[in-house]
C-alpha cells in the first residue's frame, strides 16, 4: 500500500508535450519502458563503471550497475510504501549522460568543454532524455514526466549555483524547481546508488586483485560482517566467505537507509510529494554513524582501486584518445555522421558546434571510442 505522501500517477504534472493516457500503464511504467528501450540506455552495456569494458567480461559495466540499482531502489521504495515505477524510471536512467570511460571520460570532456560551458553527466541525462533521443515522429527525446525529469536532475539534491548550459536549457521550457529537494522516489534511487557502487566495486576490486580479502576485512562495517560469517560457517571457502561477507555489508547499507528514512518522515508526518520536496532536507540518507564508516571504505577504495597504478595507466591513455578525437571532430565536421552533420549545418558558432562534437563523443561506447581512435587517427 503506498504512503499519502508517495508520488501518484493521477497528481503528475504530466509531459512537456501531452500524449493520450494509457489504458494499461501509468504514466510513471510509461517513463520505465521508454527509457528501457531508448538507445542509451542499451549503450550502458559497453560502458565503463571502473574497468574499462575490454578488461575483463566478469566486472560492472553501466548497464549492469544501474540494474542493480533499480533492485535496491525499488525494494527500498516498497518498504517505505513509495511509487516503484517512478523509483525505478530515476534508477534506470540516473547514468546515461555518462560517457565512455566513466568519470575518467567525464573529466577529458569536462577539460575539453571549459571555454564552452563545460560538461556534467546529470545534465547529459536530461539532454538525451529530453532531445538526443529522437525516434517519436511528434517530439524529440522521450517526452518523461515532469516527475521523472525531475528526480534525474537533482536525485543528489538541489541544483543551486550556476546551471549546466544542457540542463538550464532545458529547465527554462520546463521549470523542474531545481532549488528544492526531489521527491522520495528520486532520493532513493539516489542513495540506492550509492549502495551498489559501494558493494560491487569492492567485488570488482577484488576480482582485479587491487587488493585482498583480508584488507577489506580490516575495514568499518566488513570487519564484523566477516566475524559473523566466519562464526556461522568456520572453516568456509574463500571465495564463498568474502561473497557470505560482502551480502551482509549490502544488507547493513539497505537497512540503514531504510531505518533513517522511517525516522526522517516520521519527524516529517509530511501528507503530500510537495511537503518532501520543501522539507529542506533529505528524508533518504545514511544515519551519522555508518556514514562515516563509508567513507573510510570509500577512501580505501579511492586509493587502492580508482587511483591503482594500472588504473591509472589505462585512465591516462583513454583520457589522451579523448583529447584527440575531439578536436579531429571540431576540425573535421565531415568525419561525423550523417545525422549529426544535419545538426552541424546549422549551427552559427565554435560554441554550439563543440556542443554537437560534445553529445557525439559523450555518447560513445568504450569500444567504439577506441575504434574511432584507432580508424581516425592511430599511431599518427
Amino acid at each position: 500500500m503506498e504512503a499519502i505522501f508517495a508520488s501518484r500517477p493521477g497528481a503528475s504534472r504530466g509531459r512537456l508535450f501531452e500524449e493520450s493516457v494509457s489504458t494499461f500503464r501509468s504514466c510513471f511504467q510509461r517513463d520505465r519502458d521508454r527509457i528501457i528501450h531508448c538507445s542509451a540506455f542499451r549503450r550502458l552495456k559497453h560502458k565503463t563503471q571502473v574497468f574499462v569494458e575490454h578488461e575483463g567480461d566478469y566486472f560492472r559495466t553501466r548497464l549492469t550497475h544501474s540494474i542493480e540499482v533499480a533492485q535496491v531502489a525499488r525494494t527500498i521504495a516498497g518498504v517505505l510504501g513509495l511509487n516503484q515505477e517512478l523509483t525505478e524510471a530515476v534508477a534506470l536512467a540516473h547514468d546515461l549522460g555518462h560517457t565512455p570511460f566513466g568519470h575518467t571520460g567525464e573529466d577529458a570532456l569536462d577539460d575539453l568543454m571549459a571555454p564552452y560551458g563545460g560538461f556534467d553527466h546529470n545534465a547529459q541525462a536530461v539532454k538525451i532524455a529530453t532531445d538526443l533521443e529522437r525516434h517519436y515522429a511528434d517530439f524529440d527525446g522521450l517526452n518523461l514526466t515532469w516527475e521523472t525529469l525531475e528526480g534525474i536532475a537533482k536525485h543528489n539534491g538541489p541544483v543551486t549555483g550556476e546551471l549546466p548550459y544542457a540542463l538550464a536549457d532545458y529547465n527554462a521550457r520546463h521549470d523542474l524547481e531545481l532549488h528544492t529537494y526531489a521527491s522520495a522516489e528520486a532520493q532513493v534511487a539516489a542513495l540506492a546508488d550509492d549502495i551498489a557502487y559501494n558493494n560491487h566495486d569492492l567485488h570488482d576490486g577484488l576480482r582485479a586483485e587491487l587488493f585482498s580479502t583480508d584488507e577489506i576485512a580490516e575495514l568499518p562495517i566488513l570487519r564484523d560482517c566477516f566475524a559473523a560469517v566466519d562464526q556461522k560457517y568456520p572453516g568456509l571457502n574463500y571465495y564463498r566467505r568474502r561473497h557470505e561477507a560482502l551480502r551482509r555489508f549490502f544488507g547493513i547499507l539497505v537497512d540503514d537507509v531504510m531505518a533513517v528514512a522511517r525516522h526522517n518522515l516520521a519527524d516529517l508526518d509530511p501528507h503530500t510529494a510537495q511537503d518532501i520536496r520543501d522539507a529542506g532536507r533529505p528524508m533518504v540518507r545514511f544515519s551519522d554513524g555508518l556514514w562515516q564508516d563509508l567513507k573510510v571504505i570509500r577512501k580505501f577504495l579511492f586509493t587502492r582501486m580508482y587511483r591503482a597504478p594500472s588504473v591509472v595507466v589505462v585512465r591516462k591513455d583513454v583520457t589522451m584518445k579523448i583529447k584527440a578525437l575531439f578536436p579531429l571532430f571540431m576540425e573535421r565536421t565531415d568525419l561525423l555522421p550523417k545525422q549529426w552533420r544535419k545538426d552541424v549545418a546549422e549551427v552559427r558558432d565554435e560554441t554550439a558546434l563543440a556542443r554537437i562534437v560534445c553529445d557525439y563523443i559523450a555518447g560513445m561506447t568504450d569500444r567504439f571510442a577506441l575504434q574511432q581512435y584507432d580508424d581516425l587517427i592511430g599511431s599518427s
